[in-house]
């Protein structure tokens, strides 16, 4: 429905379950040396997404990542699934997020 108004029921909890690092690749197709693992998050640590604008980004978060998860997150605040993991699209440092809807 063209229109149509879906309120935000749901705060989102994201964890960071994984910080992944593909340095075989970065050594075969880039010359950018080694950057290891990405520095922006660390593993456990959270961020919550409130219910009333789940579409602003948490403080802290990376834009780049929020840029690939946000449409799930705004999903789930609408009444998604429960629970979804997800990664953000770096290829050579891939994050991996746990995303949870909570009450």
């Amino acid at each position: 429905m063209r229109g149509k108004q879906f309120p935000s029921r749901h705060r989102v909890r994201i964890t960071i379950l994984r910080k992944l690092y593909h340095k075989d690749l970065m050594e075969l197709y880039t010359d950018s040396g080694d950057w290891g693992p990405c520095s922006h998050f660390q593993e456990g640590q959270e961020f919550t997404v409130s219910a009333e604008r789940p579409w602003d980004m948490p403080e802290g978060f990376c834009g780049w990542a929020w840029a690939d998860i946000q449409d799930k997150v705004w999903g789930m605040a609408r009444g998604g699934a429960n629970v979804f993991v997800t990664c953000c699209t770096d290829g050579y440092r891939p994050v991996i997020f746990k995303l949870e809807k909570l009450p």
